[in-house]
């Protein structure tokens, strides 16, 4: 009967063992789960702010008020256009 103790005993300490490991390991996963959806919901925010940024940037007339004041350009008119005629596609089309 002793030895029947004695292995139950040692069956009963394994078994306590392996439940704290496996509830360490249950708090540890639960713990970097929580991490990573602090980390979404701050990257999710981030995201937007920017994809507001992005739209406000991008506006038609915020877009021709740079073009005018950085890059020095102006509207079309048909007194600044000039025609080119493209003499080299005509003749390597003839070739053809």
């Amino acid at each position: 009967m002793t030895r029947l103790h004695v292995a139950l005993v040692a069956a009963l300490i394994a078994s306590a063992l392996g439940l704290v490991h496996t509830s360490y390991e249950t708090r540890q996963l639960f713990a970097e789960l929580e991490r990573s959806r602090n980390e979404l919901t701050r990257l999710d925010a981030e995201f937007k702010r920017l994809e507001a940024e992005r739209q406000a940037q991008a506006t038609h007339l915020r877009v021709e008020r740079v073009a005018r004041e950085r890059l020095s350009m102006r509207t079309v008119t048909p007194a600044v256009t000039h025609v080119v005629n493209d003499t080299g596609a005509t003749t390597t089309e003839a070739k053809r």
